[in-house]
Protein backbone atom coordinates (compact mmCIF):
# COMPACT_ATOMS: atom_id res chain seq x y z
CA UNK A 1 0.00 0.00 0.00
CA UNK A 2 1.40 3.43 -0.92
CA UNK A 3 2.25 6.14 1.55
CA UNK A 4 -0.63 8.21 0.14
CA UNK A 5 -3.12 5.48 1.05
CA UNK A 6 -1.53 5.19 4.48
CA UNK A 7 -2.15 8.90 5.00
CA UNK A 8 -5.81 8.44 4.03
CA UNK A 9 -6.44 6.23 7.07
CA UNK A 10 -8.07 8.24 9.85
CA UNK A 11 -8.24 6.86 13.37
CA UNK A 12 -10.68 8.83 15.49
CA UNK A 13 -11.30 7.62 19.08
CA UNK A 14 -14.76 9.19 19.21
CA UNK A 15 -16.01 7.49 16.02
CA UNK A 16 -18.00 4.24 16.20
CA UNK A 17 -17.90 1.15 13.98
CA UNK A 18 -20.53 1.23 11.25
CA UNK A 19 -22.37 -1.75 12.73
CA UNK A 20 -22.15 -0.56 16.36
CA UNK A 21 -25.92 -0.51 16.84
CA UNK A 22 -26.30 -4.22 16.05
CA UNK A 23 -22.91 -5.47 17.22
CA UNK A 24 -22.72 -8.20 19.89
CA UNK A 25 -19.83 -10.11 21.40
CA UNK A 26 -20.76 -13.12 19.30
CA UNK A 27 -20.31 -11.09 16.09
CA UNK A 28 -16.75 -9.95 16.84
CA UNK A 29 -15.15 -13.08 15.42
CA UNK A 30 -11.41 -13.45 15.75
CA UNK A 31 -10.34 -10.29 17.55
CA UNK A 32 -6.83 -8.86 17.46
CA UNK A 33 -5.57 -6.27 19.99
CA UNK A 34 -2.75 -3.99 18.85
CA UNK A 35 -0.59 -3.23 21.89
CA UNK A 36 -2.27 -5.99 23.87
CA UNK A 37 0.30 -5.71 26.69
CA UNK A 38 -0.85 -2.23 27.68
CA UNK A 39 -2.73 -1.84 30.95
CA UNK A 40 -6.06 -0.91 29.38
CA UNK A 41 -5.84 -3.27 26.41
CA UNK A 42 -4.77 -6.37 28.33
CA UNK A 43 -7.74 -6.04 30.69
CA UNK A 44 -10.25 -5.94 27.83
CA UNK A 45 -8.51 -8.78 26.00
CA UNK A 46 -8.74 -10.92 29.12
CA UNK A 47 -12.43 -10.15 29.64
CA UNK A 48 -13.30 -10.95 26.03
CA UNK A 49 -11.30 -14.18 26.28
CA UNK A 50 -13.21 -15.16 29.43
CA UNK A 51 -16.47 -14.39 27.59
CA UNK A 52 -15.58 -16.86 24.85
CA UNK A 53 -14.30 -14.49 22.14
CA UNK A 54 -11.36 -15.76 20.03
CA UNK A 55 -8.70 -13.25 21.13
CA UNK A 56 -5.13 -12.68 19.98
CA UNK A 57 -2.84 -9.69 19.89
CA UNK A 58 0.57 -8.12 19.39
CA UNK A 59 2.96 -5.90 21.26
CA UNK A 60 6.32 -4.31 20.60
CA UNK A 61 7.97 -6.11 23.49
CA UNK A 62 7.36 -8.75 26.09
CA UNK A 63 6.21 -7.78 29.59
CA UNK A 64 4.29 -9.11 32.61
CA UNK A 65 0.90 -8.51 30.97
CA UNK A 66 1.94 -10.42 27.86
CA UNK A 67 3.17 -13.31 29.99
CA UNK A 68 -0.14 -13.43 31.84
CA UNK A 69 -2.20 -13.38 28.64
CA UNK A 70 -0.15 -16.21 27.18
CA UNK A 71 -0.68 -18.22 30.36
CA UNK A 72 -4.43 -17.85 29.74
CA UNK A 73 -4.01 -19.30 26.26
CA UNK A 74 -4.07 -16.05 24.27
CA UNK A 75 -1.65 -15.86 21.35
CA UNK A 76 0.56 -12.77 21.46
CA UNK A 77 2.90 -11.79 18.62
CA UNK A 78 6.00 -9.84 19.64
CA UNK A 79 6.50 -7.17 17.03
CA UNK A 80 3.79 -5.53 14.95
CA UNK A 81 3.56 -6.83 11.39
CA UNK A 82 0.91 -6.95 8.72
CA UNK A 83 0.69 -10.74 8.70
CA UNK A 84 -0.29 -10.76 12.39
CA UNK A 85 -3.83 -9.81 11.36
CA UNK A 86 -4.28 -12.45 8.63
CA UNK A 87 -7.74 -13.99 9.02
CA UNK A 88 -8.79 -11.52 11.70
CA UNK A 89 -12.37 -10.17 11.79
CA UNK A 90 -11.96 -7.35 14.31
CA UNK A 91 -8.94 -5.21 15.17
CA UNK A 92 -8.93 -3.27 18.45
CA UNK A 93 -6.71 -0.21 18.74
CA UNK A 94 -5.99 2.44 21.38
CA UNK A 95 -5.16 6.12 21.05
CA UNK A 96 -1.45 5.26 21.23
CA UNK A 97 -1.70 3.56 17.80
CA UNK A 98 -0.93 5.59 14.68
CA UNK A 99 -2.68 5.27 11.28
CA UNK A 100 0.52 4.02 9.62
CA UNK A 101 0.81 1.04 12.00
CA UNK A 102 1.33 -1.97 9.70
CA UNK A 103 -1.45 -3.94 11.36
CA UNK A 104 -3.91 -1.06 10.94
CA UNK A 105 -2.93 -0.69 7.29
CA UNK A 106 -3.36 -4.42 6.66
CA UNK A 107 -6.67 -4.54 8.53
CA UNK A 108 -8.09 -1.68 6.46
CA UNK A 109 -6.96 -3.34 3.24
CA UNK A 110 -8.52 -6.65 4.30
CA UNK A 111 -11.82 -5.00 5.30
CA UNK A 112 -11.60 -5.99 8.96
CA UNK A 113 -13.72 -4.15 11.51
CA UNK A 114 -11.75 -1.46 13.42
CA UNK A 115 -12.77 -0.79 17.02
CA UNK A 116 -11.26 1.64 19.49
CA UNK A 117 -10.80 0.08 22.94
CA UNK A 118 -13.66 2.28 24.18
CA UNK A 119 -16.00 0.56 21.69
CA UNK A 120 -15.22 -2.78 23.31
CA UNK A 121 -15.86 -1.40 26.78
CA UNK A 122 -19.12 0.22 25.64
CA UNK A 123 -20.21 -3.13 24.17
CA UNK A 124 -19.51 -4.91 27.45
CA UNK A 125 -21.56 -2.31 29.33
CA UNK A 126 -24.67 -3.08 27.32
CA UNK A 127 -25.18 -6.40 29.08
CA UNK A 128 -24.31 -5.28 32.62
CA UNK A 129 -25.13 -2.87 35.40
CA UNK A 130 -22.13 -0.71 34.64
CA UNK A 131 -20.38 1.70 36.99
CA UNK A 132 -17.86 4.02 35.37
CA UNK A 133 -15.28 6.11 37.24
CA UNK A 134 -14.11 9.25 35.47
CA UNK A 135 -11.97 12.19 36.54
CA UNK A 136 -8.57 13.77 36.22
CA UNK A 137 -7.35 11.86 39.29
CA UNK A 138 -8.39 8.94 41.43
CA UNK A 139 -9.97 6.76 38.74
CA UNK A 140 -7.86 3.67 39.32
CA UNK A 141 -8.02 3.76 43.11
CA UNK A 142 -11.77 4.42 43.20
CA UNK A 143 -12.64 1.74 40.65
CA UNK A 144 -10.28 -0.70 42.37
CA UNK A 145 -11.89 0.08 45.73
CA UNK A 146 -15.40 -0.53 44.38
CA UNK A 147 -14.32 -3.79 42.76
CA UNK A 148 -12.62 -4.86 45.99
CA UNK A 149 -15.78 -4.08 47.97
CA UNK A 150 -17.97 -6.12 45.62
CA UNK A 151 -15.53 -9.04 45.45
CA UNK A 152 -15.14 -9.27 49.22
CA UNK A 153 -18.59 -8.35 50.51
CA UNK A 154 -20.99 -8.66 47.60
CA UNK A 155 -23.75 -11.26 47.64
CA UNK A 156 -26.18 -12.51 45.04
CA UNK A 157 -25.96 -10.51 41.83
CA UNK A 158 -23.37 -8.23 43.42
CA UNK A 159 -20.94 -11.11 43.94
CA UNK A 160 -18.21 -11.86 41.38
CA UNK A 161 -18.37 -8.60 39.40
CA UNK A 162 -16.59 -7.95 36.15
CA UNK A 163 -14.06 -5.14 36.21
CA UNK A 164 -11.71 -3.37 33.82
CA UNK A 165 -9.14 -1.37 35.78
CA UNK A 166 -5.74 -0.04 34.80
CA UNK A 167 -4.02 -1.40 37.92
CA UNK A 168 -4.08 -4.44 40.16
CA UNK A 169 -6.18 -4.65 43.34
CA UNK A 170 -4.35 -5.40 46.59
CA UNK A 171 -6.45 -6.95 49.34
CA UNK A 172 -6.03 -9.09 52.47
CA UNK A 173 -5.84 -12.32 50.50
CA UNK A 174 -3.36 -11.23 47.85
CA UNK A 175 -3.38 -9.25 44.61
CA UNK A 176 -6.06 -9.41 41.93
CA UNK A 177 -5.33 -8.49 38.34
CA UNK A 178 -7.16 -5.46 36.96
CA UNK A 179 -9.30 -7.44 34.53
CA UNK A 180 -11.92 -10.04 35.32
CA UNK A 181 -15.08 -11.33 33.68
CA UNK A 182 -17.31 -12.32 36.56
CA UNK A 183 -20.57 -14.18 36.72
CA UNK A 184 -22.41 -11.32 38.45
CA UNK A 185 -24.31 -8.58 36.65
CA UNK A 186 -22.05 -5.64 37.60
CA UNK A 187 -19.21 -4.20 35.50
CA UNK A 188 -16.84 -1.64 37.05
CA UNK A 189 -14.69 0.32 34.62
CA UNK A 190 -12.39 3.29 34.48
CA UNK A 191 -13.73 5.83 32.01
CA UNK A 192 -10.76 7.35 30.21
CA UNK A 193 -11.50 10.95 29.30
CA UNK A 194 -8.10 11.66 27.71
CA UNK A 195 -9.30 11.29 24.10
CA UNK A 196 -13.03 11.98 24.52
CA UNK A 197 -13.98 8.34 24.00
CA UNK A 198 -15.87 8.10 27.29
CA UNK A 199 -18.71 9.85 25.46
CA UNK A 200 -19.69 6.38 24.19
CA UNK A 201 -20.50 5.00 27.64
CA UNK A 202 -24.01 4.74 29.09
CA UNK A 203 -23.44 3.38 32.61
CA UNK A 204 -26.05 2.89 35.28
CA UNK A 205 -23.86 4.84 37.71
CA UNK A 206 -21.31 7.46 36.66
CA UNK A 207 -18.77 8.44 39.31
CA UNK A 208 -16.87 11.69 38.70
CA UNK A 209 -14.00 12.13 41.14
CA UNK A 210 -12.87 15.58 39.97
CA UNK A 211 -12.71 17.77 36.87
CA UNK A 212 -9.51 19.77 36.45
CA UNK A 213 -7.78 21.09 33.36
CA UNK A 214 -6.06 18.10 31.77
CA UNK A 215 -5.51 16.59 28.31
CA UNK A 216 -5.73 20.00 26.71
CA UNK A 217 -3.80 18.62 23.75
CA UNK A 218 -7.10 16.92 22.87
CA UNK A 219 -9.74 19.31 24.25
CA UNK A 220 -8.06 22.64 23.59
CA UNK A 221 -9.65 24.49 26.52
CA UNK A 222 -10.60 23.77 30.11
CA UNK A 223 -14.20 24.66 29.25
CA UNK A 224 -14.34 22.03 26.49
CA UNK A 225 -12.91 19.51 28.92
CA UNK A 226 -15.63 20.36 31.49
CA UNK A 227 -18.39 20.09 28.87
CA UNK A 228 -17.26 16.56 28.04
CA UNK A 229 -17.89 15.57 31.67
CA UNK A 230 -21.34 17.17 31.59
CA UNK A 231 -22.18 15.08 28.53
CA UNK A 232 -20.80 11.96 30.20
CA UNK A 233 -22.92 12.58 33.31
CA UNK A 234 -26.05 12.97 31.19
CA UNK A 235 -25.40 9.53 29.68
CA UNK A 236 -25.83 7.81 33.05
CA UNK A 237 -29.07 5.87 33.10
CA UNK A 238 -29.20 5.95 36.91
CA UNK A 239 -27.16 8.00 39.36
CA UNK A 240 -24.28 10.45 38.99
CA UNK A 241 -21.88 10.55 41.96
CA UNK A 242 -19.64 13.64 42.18
CA UNK A 243 -17.08 15.08 44.59
CA UNK A 244 -18.21 18.41 46.05
CA UNK A 245 -14.71 19.27 47.28
CA UNK A 246 -13.68 19.81 43.66
CA UNK A 247 -14.87 23.02 42.00
CA UNK A 248 -14.77 21.47 38.55
CA UNK A 249 -17.04 18.60 39.61
CA UNK A 250 -19.39 21.09 41.29
CA UNK A 251 -19.53 23.04 38.03
CA UNK A 252 -20.54 19.84 36.23
CA UNK A 253 -23.24 19.20 38.86
CA UNK A 254 -24.68 22.67 38.40
CA UNK A 255 -24.76 22.21 34.62
CA UNK A 256 -26.90 19.05 34.78
CA UNK A 257 -30.49 19.18 33.62
CA UNK A 258 -33.18 18.75 36.26
CA UNK A 259 -33.72 15.05 35.59
CA UNK A 260 -30.03 14.15 35.91
CA UNK A 261 -29.58 16.43 38.92
CA UNK A 262 -32.45 14.74 40.76
CA UNK A 263 -30.49 11.47 40.58
CA UNK A 264 -27.14 12.98 41.53
CA UNK A 265 -25.24 12.39 44.77
CA UNK A 266 -22.54 14.81 45.89
CA UNK A 267 -20.00 13.90 48.60
CA UNK A 268 -17.63 16.30 50.33
CA UNK A 269 -15.59 17.01 53.43
CA UNK A 270 -16.94 20.55 53.25
CA UNK A 271 -20.28 21.17 54.99
CA UNK A 272 -23.36 21.55 52.85
CA UNK A 273 -23.69 25.31 53.44
CA UNK A 274 -20.14 25.80 52.12
CA UNK A 275 -20.91 24.14 48.79
CA UNK A 276 -23.50 26.62 47.57
CA UNK A 277 -26.04 25.41 45.02
CA UNK A 278 -25.88 21.63 44.55
CA UNK A 279 -28.76 21.59 42.06
CA UNK A 280 -31.05 19.41 44.18
CA UNK A 281 -28.56 16.56 44.54
CA UNK A 282 -28.37 14.30 47.59
CA UNK A 283 -25.52 15.23 49.94
CA UNK A 284 -23.10 12.88 51.74
CA UNK A 285 -20.85 14.48 54.34
CA UNK A 286 -17.38 13.04 54.95
CA UNK A 287 -16.87 13.84 58.62
CA UNK A 288 -13.11 13.67 58.91
CA UNK A 289 -13.13 14.98 62.46
CA UNK A 290 -15.42 12.26 63.86
CA UNK A 291 -14.02 9.17 65.54
CA UNK A 292 -14.65 6.22 63.22
CA UNK A 293 -15.15 3.33 65.63
CA UNK A 294 -15.60 0.15 63.59
CA UNK A 295 -17.15 -2.90 65.29
CA UNK A 296 -15.30 -6.23 65.27
CA UNK A 297 -17.50 -7.69 62.56
CA UNK A 298 -20.86 -7.48 60.86
CA UNK A 299 -22.82 -10.39 59.56
CA UNK A 300 -23.00 -9.15 56.01
CA UNK A 301 -19.26 -8.69 55.59
CA UNK A 302 -18.14 -12.13 56.66
CA UNK A 303 -16.85 -12.84 53.16
CA UNK A 304 -13.99 -10.46 53.81
CA UNK A 305 -12.51 -12.93 56.26
CA UNK A 306 -10.62 -12.53 59.51
CA UNK A 307 -9.15 -9.22 58.35
CA UNK A 308 -12.57 -7.54 58.20
CA UNK A 309 -12.14 -5.51 61.39
CA UNK A 310 -9.46 -2.91 60.76
CA UNK A 311 -7.60 -2.40 64.02
CA UNK A 312 -6.55 1.06 65.08
CA UNK A 313 -2.86 0.31 64.61
CA UNK A 314 -3.34 -0.51 60.92
CA UNK A 315 -5.88 2.16 59.96
CA UNK A 316 -4.25 5.36 58.71
CA UNK A 317 -7.36 7.31 57.62
CA UNK A 318 -10.60 7.31 59.59
CA UNK A 319 -13.86 9.22 59.11
CA UNK A 320 -17.63 8.91 59.34
CA UNK A 321 -20.03 9.13 56.40
CA UNK A 322 -23.39 10.76 57.04
CA UNK A 323 -25.68 9.27 54.41
CA UNK A 324 -29.02 10.98 53.67
CA UNK A 325 -32.39 9.21 53.75
CA UNK A 326 -32.45 9.26 49.95
CA UNK A 327 -29.56 6.77 49.96
CA UNK A 328 -29.53 4.77 53.17
CA UNK A 329 -32.14 5.95 55.67
CA UNK A 330 -29.86 8.57 57.16
CA UNK A 331 -27.20 6.11 58.34
CA UNK A 332 -23.88 7.15 59.89
CA UNK A 333 -21.15 4.88 58.52
CA UNK A 334 -17.74 4.66 60.22
CA UNK A 335 -14.82 3.98 57.89
CA UNK A 336 -11.20 3.12 58.71
CA UNK A 337 -8.82 2.83 55.76
CA UNK A 338 -5.36 1.34 55.43
CA UNK A 339 -4.48 3.75 52.62
CA UNK A 340 -3.46 7.28 53.67
CA UNK A 341 -4.67 10.69 52.61
CA UNK A 342 -7.89 12.72 52.59
CA UNK A 343 -8.00 12.14 48.84
CA UNK A 344 -8.35 8.42 49.56
CA UNK A 345 -11.14 9.15 52.04
CA UNK A 346 -12.93 10.78 49.11
CA UNK A 347 -12.12 7.87 46.79
CA UNK A 348 -13.44 5.37 49.34
CA UNK A 349 -16.57 7.44 49.86
CA UNK A 350 -17.36 7.38 46.15
CA UNK A 351 -16.88 3.60 46.08
CA UNK A 352 -19.07 3.05 49.17
CA UNK A 353 -21.82 5.27 47.74
CA UNK A 354 -21.73 3.38 44.42
CA UNK A 355 -21.87 0.00 46.20
CA UNK A 356 -24.82 1.23 48.27
CA UNK A 357 -26.65 2.45 45.16
CA UNK A 358 -26.11 -1.00 43.63
CA UNK A 359 -27.91 -2.53 46.62
CA UNK A 360 -25.22 -3.32 49.20
CA UNK A 361 -25.56 -2.50 52.87
CA UNK A 362 -23.30 0.55 53.40
CA UNK A 363 -21.88 -0.86 56.65
CA UNK A 364 -20.73 -3.96 54.78
CA UNK A 365 -19.26 -1.80 52.02
CA UNK A 366 -17.34 0.30 54.56
CA UNK A 367 -16.00 -2.78 56.33
CA UNK A 368 -14.75 -4.20 53.04
CA UNK A 369 -13.18 -0.86 52.08
CA UNK A 370 -11.18 -1.08 55.29
CA UNK A 371 -9.34 -4.17 54.05
CA UNK A 372 -8.27 -2.57 50.75
CA UNK A 373 -4.48 -2.25 50.58
CA UNK A 374 -4.23 -0.10 47.51
CA UNK A 375 -4.01 -0.22 43.75
CA UNK A 376 -0.70 -0.90 42.06
CA UNK A 377 1.63 2.10 42.05
CA UNK A 378 -0.59 4.09 44.41
CA UNK A 379 1.44 4.78 47.58
CA UNK A 380 2.96 1.33 47.06
CA UNK A 381 5.72 0.63 49.58
CA UNK A 382 8.48 -1.14 47.67
CA UNK A 383 10.74 -1.90 50.61
CA UNK A 384 12.67 -0.63 53.59
CA UNK A 385 16.46 -0.87 53.90
CA UNK A 386 18.69 0.62 56.61
CA UNK A 387 15.73 2.54 57.99
CA UNK A 388 14.91 4.18 54.64
CA UNK A 389 11.43 3.48 53.20
CA UNK A 390 10.98 3.47 49.41
CA UNK A 391 7.50 4.21 48.01
CA UNK A 392 6.31 4.21 44.39
CA UNK A 393 3.39 6.29 43.13
CA UNK A 394 1.77 6.95 39.75
CA UNK A 395 1.03 10.64 40.42
CA UNK A 396 1.70 12.68 37.28
CA UNK A 397 -0.52 15.77 37.63
CA UNK A 398 0.19 18.60 40.08
CA UNK A 399 -2.99 17.92 42.08
CA UNK A 400 -2.08 14.25 42.40
CA UNK A 401 1.44 15.09 43.55
CA UNK A 402 0.10 17.53 46.12
CA UNK A 403 -2.33 14.92 47.47
CA UNK A 404 0.45 12.32 47.54
CA UNK A 405 2.81 14.53 49.54
CA UNK A 406 0.03 15.63 51.92
CA UNK A 407 -0.67 11.94 52.55
CA UNK A 408 3.06 11.31 53.00
CA UNK A 409 3.22 13.95 55.72
CA UNK A 410 0.25 12.34 57.48
CA UNK A 411 1.73 8.86 57.19
CA UNK A 412 5.34 9.85 57.97
CA UNK A 413 5.06 13.06 60.03
CA UNK A 414 8.61 12.99 61.39
CA UNK A 415 10.44 11.85 58.26
CA UNK A 416 12.49 13.67 55.67
CA UNK A 417 10.57 13.25 52.40
CA UNK A 418 12.70 12.87 49.27
CA UNK A 419 11.17 12.67 45.78
CA UNK A 420 12.47 11.42 42.44
CA UNK A 421 9.96 12.85 39.92
CA UNK A 422 9.67 11.95 36.25
CA UNK A 423 7.36 14.34 34.36
CA UNK A 424 4.94 12.71 31.91
CA UNK A 425 4.54 14.36 28.48
CA UNK A 426 6.38 17.44 27.27
CA UNK A 427 3.11 19.32 26.76
CA UNK A 428 1.95 18.66 30.33
CA UNK A 429 5.36 19.67 31.71
CA UNK A 430 5.31 22.97 29.81
CA UNK A 431 1.73 23.77 30.81
CA UNK A 432 2.03 22.84 34.50
CA UNK A 433 5.71 23.61 35.23
CA UNK A 434 4.99 26.10 38.03
CA UNK A 435 2.20 23.95 39.48
CA UNK A 436 4.53 20.94 39.59
CA UNK A 437 7.17 23.00 41.37
CA UNK A 438 4.65 24.40 43.86
CA UNK A 439 3.37 20.94 44.86
CA UNK A 440 6.84 19.35 44.90
CA UNK A 441 7.86 22.02 47.41
CA UNK A 442 5.88 20.01 49.98
CA UNK A 443 8.84 17.59 49.96
CA UNK A 444 12.21 18.26 51.56
CA UNK A 445 14.47 17.09 48.72
CA UNK A 446 13.48 16.73 45.04
CA UNK A 447 15.23 15.57 41.90
CA UNK A 448 13.42 16.06 38.59
CA UNK A 449 14.63 13.60 35.99
CA UNK A 450 14.05 12.96 32.27
CA UNK A 451 10.57 13.49 30.83
CA UNK A 452 8.65 10.35 29.83
CA UNK A 453 7.51 11.21 26.28
CA UNK A 454 4.68 8.67 25.82
CA UNK A 455 3.08 9.71 22.51
CA UNK A 456 5.08 12.94 22.12
CA UNK A 457 8.51 13.73 20.67
CA UNK A 458 11.28 15.84 22.18
CA UNK A 459 11.96 17.56 18.84
CA UNK A 460 8.46 19.06 18.95
CA UNK A 461 9.21 20.60 22.37
CA UNK A 462 12.92 21.47 22.20
CA UNK A 463 12.85 23.89 25.13
CA UNK A 464 11.00 21.56 27.54
CA UNK A 465 13.27 19.46 29.76
CA UNK A 466 13.57 18.45 33.40
CA UNK A 467 15.10 21.90 33.98
CA UNK A 468 11.73 23.46 33.04
CA UNK A 469 10.23 22.44 36.38
CA UNK A 470 13.33 23.39 38.34
CA UNK A 471 13.47 26.82 36.70
CA UNK A 472 9.81 27.37 37.61
CA UNK A 473 10.67 26.80 41.28
CA UNK A 474 13.00 29.80 41.54
CA UNK A 475 10.56 32.03 43.43
CA UNK A 476 8.83 29.33 45.46
CA UNK A 477 9.46 29.59 49.17
CA UNK A 478 11.04 26.54 50.72
CA UNK A 479 12.98 25.59 53.81
CA UNK A 480 15.86 25.34 53.20
CA UNK A 481 15.78 28.07 50.55
CA UNK A 482 18.71 26.65 48.60
CA UNK A 483 19.26 23.26 47.09
CA UNK A 484 15.87 21.60 47.65
CA UNK A 485 15.25 20.86 43.95
CA UNK A 486 17.56 19.98 41.07
CA UNK A 487 17.43 18.52 37.59
CA UNK A 488 19.30 15.28 36.85
CA UNK A 489 18.28 13.96 33.41
CA UNK A 490 19.93 10.55 33.92
CA UNK A 491 17.28 8.63 35.87
CA UNK A 492 19.61 5.95 37.28
CA UNK A 493 22.12 8.55 38.41
CA UNK A 494 19.33 10.54 40.06
CA UNK A 495 18.06 7.45 41.90
CA UNK A 496 21.54 6.65 43.19
CA UNK A 497 22.06 10.25 44.33
CA UNK A 498 18.87 10.24 46.40
CA UNK A 499 19.75 6.89 47.94
CA UNK A 500 23.27 7.98 48.88
CA UNK A 501 22.17 11.17 50.64
CA UNK A 502 19.32 9.55 52.58
CA UNK A 503 19.42 8.82 56.31
CA UNK A 504 17.60 6.33 58.56
CA UNK A 505 13.99 7.42 58.97
CA UNK A 506 13.81 9.06 55.52
CA UNK A 507 11.19 8.18 52.93
CA UNK A 508 12.04 8.22 49.21
CA UNK A 509 9.22 8.44 46.65
CA UNK A 510 9.55 7.52 42.97
CA UNK A 511 6.80 9.52 41.30
CA UNK A 512 5.40 9.54 37.77
CA UNK A 513 3.41 7.60 35.17
CA UNK A 514 6.39 6.40 33.13
CA UNK A 515 9.26 3.99 33.69
CA UNK A 516 10.32 5.75 36.90
CA UNK A 517 8.75 2.79 38.71
CA UNK A 518 11.88 0.75 37.90
CA UNK A 519 14.00 3.10 40.02
CA UNK A 520 12.60 1.78 43.29
CA UNK A 521 14.73 -1.32 43.04
CA UNK A 522 17.76 0.76 42.04
CA UNK A 523 17.35 2.84 45.21
CA UNK A 524 16.90 -0.26 47.37
CA UNK A 525 20.00 -1.87 45.81
CA UNK A 526 22.12 1.18 46.57
CA UNK A 527 20.84 1.25 50.14
CA UNK A 528 21.71 -2.43 50.58
CA UNK A 529 25.19 -1.94 49.13
CA UNK A 530 25.79 1.12 51.28
CA UNK A 531 24.69 -0.82 54.35
CA UNK A 532 27.11 -3.64 53.56
CA UNK A 533 29.98 -1.15 53.21
CA UNK A 534 29.04 0.58 56.45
Amino acid sequence: MSDTRHDAIVLEPTSRPSDADTLTLGKLGRTHFIGIGGAGMSVLAEILHERGVDVQGSDRERGPKVDRLEELGITVHIGQRADNVDGVNTVVWSSAIKPDNPEIVAAVEAGARLMHRSDVLALLMESARAVTVAGAHGKTTTSALLSHILVNAGAGELADPSYAIGGSIQGPHGTLDGGHAGKGDVLVAEADESDGSFAKYHPQIAVITNVEAEHLDHYGTAEAYRRAFVDHAHHATGHVVLCGDNDGALAVLRALDSQAASRAVVYATRPLDALGDINGAAYVHIDHEAEASVPAATSGASAVGSDTAVKSDTAVESFVLHLPHRIADGADIPVRLRIPGIHNARNATAAIIAATLLGMDPHDAAQAAGTFRGAARRFEIRGKVAGVTVVDDYAHHPTEIGALLDAARRRFPDSTIRVLFQPHLFSRTRFFAYDFARELAKADDVIVTCIFPARERQEDYPSVTSHTVVDAAVNIEHDPQRGWIQAVPDMCQAAKMLAMRSNPGDVIFTVGAGDITAMGEVILSVLRARGERD
